[in-house]
């Protein structure tokens, strides 16, 4: 077999595992390596290159700088002051989506979710609308202004690596900032005046107290009659009570297994009953006289908290018991999603995956520490960071030190930006503990080993053969229309692949597609790097749209319904601008 075929067959396999989603992504990258370093396609130390490529530097030194900025609490305080401005609901939400877009272009996605997404949840239920208003939209403002700077998304790295080895230089720091600005400001435009109308109305999972809980209750104790012997449960009535209260049975929990209601005869004061409520579940077993499976906490600091689990957690796959485990008991799940109400066994044996919602509760700062390590995502309870300005000031100067000596002197932006985070981390802005552990491994390991693989699918020739197939189909097509082609295969790829995958599949053939039709390769790489970040059809395609699926009561379908118009404006000003300016 020739070199391209094997190259390309070794990228199908990786990419059919990664769009499977059921092996971890970090893993599929390092077997794909494995399987190019096998079949001669890269060499040992081309295989290693990855981990000492400037985008993987620069990466693991933004999610140090955007963790230790994040600590001093100072986007919190500005989100929370511009969401108790009085004004409409449309313009208030206007100004947090901006806020949202604004944190993604210079930090991690998922932390500019974590910080604001509270924030407009609390705005929806003042002005009496449920989370699903404004949430999706969040989302998607996140993912919008990932694309507007050159740290903004690890894709976005991945294509100034393609480029650098291609054309010699990576990109700047602010170079795919006019169009990507350009396509984030209509896409905010969009999204305040037209796609938040868009969204369901229908009630999610929100807050720990007013979203559905399944949890397990304790019966109350039988009574005890002359003879000393406790009285049988009269189960039926027990039932009753539940639902009158606001509760509703889903099934029996004997010996770590479920029985369904039509087959219990008898309920014994060792069983735990299955139960789904909007309602407190402590509110709920007080109600009917029994107790919750989980006892509260005697901490002074004790808080309940709801998490999502979010994608590259250590937790997933493992079962929720887990978290009890790992914390000396002092941390324990009080209740699940409604994802818990159809599986099987007793809810502490349940297997975590991404996405999930956990009803945790425990010490506040044991759970501040427990949610750095297990990447859970806080939905509904704002740390009570307290705000230090001169600190703050100094973080933020250091952050816009490393731009301005990478933008305006010319310094390797990793160098600049590790430096950064050194800095940062001796003077302590983060805890010596968390250093590492604000690191996101499994996306480094992820893009370690995918540079080298791109690059094996670029130097066998197999990039070339594929960009070759594509300009015969848009030979004598203008700009425009190439630039909206390329547009569109990158969105439909992301629909089934991460976007790290997506670049570096694409970014090799829209450069040999420029060459091939005589179009600047910047023109295509742009393409490229705009649709890369444009995962607006379904929830599978952005970790953020997952994590805001549950706790707003979307569908599927919902995010088509919503992110088609985007995704269509997201091409044509894309393709429009990249025509106007490339021609």
């Amino acid at each position: 077999m020739s070199d391209a075929l094997l190259a390309g067959l070794v990228l199908i396999l990786a990419l059919t595992l990664f769009a499977w989603d059921r092996v971890r992504h970090d893993l599929v990258a390092v077997t794909a390596l494995g399987a190019c370093l096998i079949l001669g396609l890269v060499t040992p130390d081309q295989a290693l290159q990855g981990f000492s490529d400037p985008a993987v530097v620069v990466v693991a030194a933004v999610l140090i700088i955007g963790r230790a900025i994040e600590l001093t609490g100072v986007a919190a305080a500005a989100t929370e002051k511009l969401a108790a401005l009085r004004m409409p609901f449309p313009l208030q939400l206007s100004i947090l989506l901006l806020t949202a877009a604004a944190l993604s272009a210079f930090m991690n996605n998922i932390a500019a979710l974590a910080i604001t997404m509270p924030v407009v949840a609390s705005v929806c239920r003042a002005a009496r609308l449920p989370a699903a208003a404004g949430l999706m939209p969040l989302a998607f403002a996140t993912i919008l202004g990932g694309m507007t700077t050159l740290i903004g998304t690890p894709a976005n790295l991945i294509l100034s690596s393609i480029r650098r080895e291609e054309l010699g230089e990576p990109f700047g720091f602010f170079a795919m900032s006019p169009l990507g600005v350009t396509v984030a400001g209509v896409g905010l435009l969009y999204l305040c005046l037209i796609g938040w109308r868009l969204t369901p109305r229908r009630q999610g999972e929100e807050t720990a107290g007013g979203g559905r809980n399944v949890f397990e209750l304790i019966p109350p104790k039988p009574e005890i009659d002359e003879d000393g012997k406790a009285a049988e449960i009269d189960y039926e009535a027990l039932f009753a009570e539940i639902k009158a209260s606001g509760g509703h049975v889903l099934a029996i929990i004997r010996r770590h297994r479920r029985i369904k209601l039509d087959k219990v005869d008898r309920l014994a004061p060792t069983d735990r009953i299955l139960v789904v409520s909007p309602l407190d579940p402590w509110e709920l077993a007080n109600k009917i006289g029994g107790s919750l499976a989980v006892e509260r906490s005697t901490a002074a600091d004790a808080v309940t908290s709801r998490v999502a689990v979010a994608h590259g957690s250590p937790l997933i796959r493992r079962p929720y018991d887990t978290i009890a485990a790992e914390t000396d008991q002092e941390l324990r799940v009080v209740a699940a999603g409604p994802r818990a109400a159809g599986a099987e066994g007793s809810l502490g044996a349940m297997e975590i995956r991404a996405g999930d919602q956990l009803v945790v509760h425990g010490p506040a700062e044991r759970l501040e520490a427990y949610l750095r390590y297990g990447r859970l995502l806080e939905l509904d309870r704002k740390s009570a960071v307290a705000v230090q300005p001169k600190r703050a000031a100094l973080a933020l100067a250091i952050y816009a030190a490393a731009v301005i000596a990478a933008v305006g002197f010319g310094l390797p932006t990793a160098l600049t930006f590790a430096a950064a985070a050194a800095g940062l981390a001796a003077l302590k802005f983060l805890p010596s503990g968390e250093i590492y552990s604000s690191i996101d491994w499994p996306a480094i390991v992820l893009l370690a080993a995918m540079i080298p693989v791109g690059q094996s699918f670029q130097t066998s020739g197999a990039a070339a053969i594929v960009a070759d197939w594509l300009g015969i189909g848009l030979g004598g097509m203008p700009l425009f229309a190439a630039a909206a082609a390329v547009s569109v295969v990158t969105i439909v790829l992301s629909l089934f692949l991460n976007n790290v995958a997506t670049a570096v599949i694409m970014g090799p053939v829209a450069i040999g597609m420029a060459r091939q039709l005589g179009f600047p390769p910047d023109a295509m790489l742009l393409a490229v790097l705009i649709a890369a970040s444009s995962d607006f059809l379904t929830p599978i395609g952005h970790q953020n749209n997952l994590l805001v699926m549950a706790p707003g009561g979307y569908k599927f379908g919902d995010y088509a319904r919503v992110g088609a118009a985007l995704s269509t404006l997201v091409v044509l000003v894309s393709s429009g601008m990249i025509s106007f300016f490339y021609s």
